[in-house]
């Protein structure tokens, strides 16, 4: 048997379990000040990512307006976060 640092078990349980997308959302939580900037962030009420869908919810429609404008740039960014297709599909709620 191959010697695997914890690291990469680790990767390699998240793959083959459904957390993985529940760990990619909670760590698009943690960056989407930095990616979106401080006013986006402030009022965003939740993001959920369900079947490479990302689900962003606002209450703000001038908020909700401007995310569907940027959404090919949200999902792109999110992409190259975690260098892999994570995200297939934006969607504002």
């Amino acid at each position: 048997m191959g010697e695997v640092s914890l690291q990469e078990a680790i990767q390699q349980f998240l793959n083959q379990s459904k957390l993985k997308q529940r760990v990619q959302a909670l760590e698009i939580k943690d960056v989407w000040e930095e990616l979106m900037g401080k006013t986006i962030a402030k009022y965003t009420d939740d993001i959920k990512l369900i079947n490479q869908q990302l689900i962003i919810t606002t209450n703000v429609a001038p908020l909700k307006q401007e995310l569907l404008y940027q959404k090919e740039k949200i999902r792109n960014r999110i992409n190259e976060l975690f260098n892999e297709h994570a995200v297939k599909e934006v969607i504002i709620k």
